[in-house]
């Protein structure tokens, strides 16, 4: 398969300022990702490990105080690879839904409550497509929704009147009215019930399926990628540090916080308790000398607190910031 988004050397800082003093939150450094067209990626890691301000960078979605920093993003649209951030702000918003989607965090709450659910649809497909009258748009709303398995009536309906597990679902519909290339999902799935993350799950399964797009999905919940994607990374502090086809990571995890994020799974019928990981990510302002997860890690050596690990094939298909033992 060939690729449909890289990036080279990304780096994207939050650049704040209180009472004068400068604070530079390296949220995400120096990250190279390569995904493929028709593949459910994903990305995992504790909460402040800069996960959700990867999306945004990929998304070119950087409005102060996040700012880029450093590095290239490249679109393969029409067959050849497009500089992203060398295009202006109408480029680059002409390309959103229609090439690039995102399903934010907290998406059940992104719906303009004082609107109905049509309306929301009629945004997107009037600022992106000509139609001889309202009655066009209407029939491509209810074509994707019966598409996606979901009754035309939401339409409707004013998101108070539905459920959080609809909720998500209609944003899902939303970011895949147009048939986007790529689709960016931030935790699609927290806040619902164990019912309603497995209709989530299976519908963005049906998606990707049925439409052959790229699915970039970031959740720390290890169990999902599992479950959903085919490739995954694990970021720490701002970075990758381990990356593989998601089944090669669950059976041979090489860096020890990867080992920690898959021993958190439960297992039926398991009942000893579970170690957890001592402390808590490093601050993004002033990260740790040498490899970030050292101060951490049960398995540190001396030269992992002087020297930065580079991320290696070790294997096939199989990448690994780590030194080895």
């Amino acid at each position: 398969m060939s690729e449909v988004l890289k990036t080279e050397n990304l780096k994207a800082f939050y650049i704040l300022e209180y009472w004068g003093e400068k604070r530079v939150i390296k949220a995400v450094s120096n990250v190279n990702l390569s995904i493929k067209q028709n593949e459910i990626y994903g990305i995992a890691g504790e909460s402040g490990c800069g996960k959700s301000t990867l999306l945004k960078a990929l998304l070119a979605n950087l409005d102060p105080p996040l700012q880029l920093i450093d590095g290239k993003l490249f679109y393969k649209t029409n067959c050849d690879f497009i500089d992203v951030f060398s295009l202006s702000k109408k480029e680059i918003k002409n390309l959103r839904w229609s090439f690039i989607s995102y399903i934010p965090q907290g998406s059940m709450h992104v719906l303009n409550p004082v609107k109905k659910v049509k309306d929301s649809f009629l945004e997107i497909l009037e600022s992106h497509i000509k139609a001889k009258d309202i009655k066009e748009y209407f029939d491509l709303m209810r074509e994707h929704l019966k598409d996606l398995g979901l009754s035309p009536e939401i339409l409707e309906a004013y998101p108070h009147q539905l459920s959080g597990g609809m909720r998500q679902r209609v944003v899902i519909a939303l970011a895949t009215l147009l048939h986007p290339q790529v689709i960016l999902a931030d935790e699609p799935t927290t806040a619902l019930d164990v019912v309603a993350q497995r209709a989530v799950i299976q519908l963005l399964k049906d998606i990707q399926e049925t439409f052959k797009n790229t699915i970039i999905i970031v959740t720390h919940d290890m169990g999902i990628h599992a479950q959903l994607t085919t490739r995954m990374s694990i970021m720490y502090a701002g970075k990758i540090i381990e990356e593989s086809p998601t089944q090669e990571i669950f059976k041979n995890p090489i860096h020890p916080y990867t080992k920690y994020l898959i021993q958190s799974l439960p297992k039926i019928g398991e009942k000893e308790q579970r170690e957890g990981i001592s402390g808590s990510p490093p601050s993004l302002i002033s990260p740790p000398l040498g490899c970030a997860f050292h101060p951490r890690c049960p398995e540190a050596k001396p030269e992992c607190a002087e020297e930065e690990p580079k991320l290696i094939e070790v294997s096939p298909q199989h990448k690994v910031a780590c030194f080895p033992n």
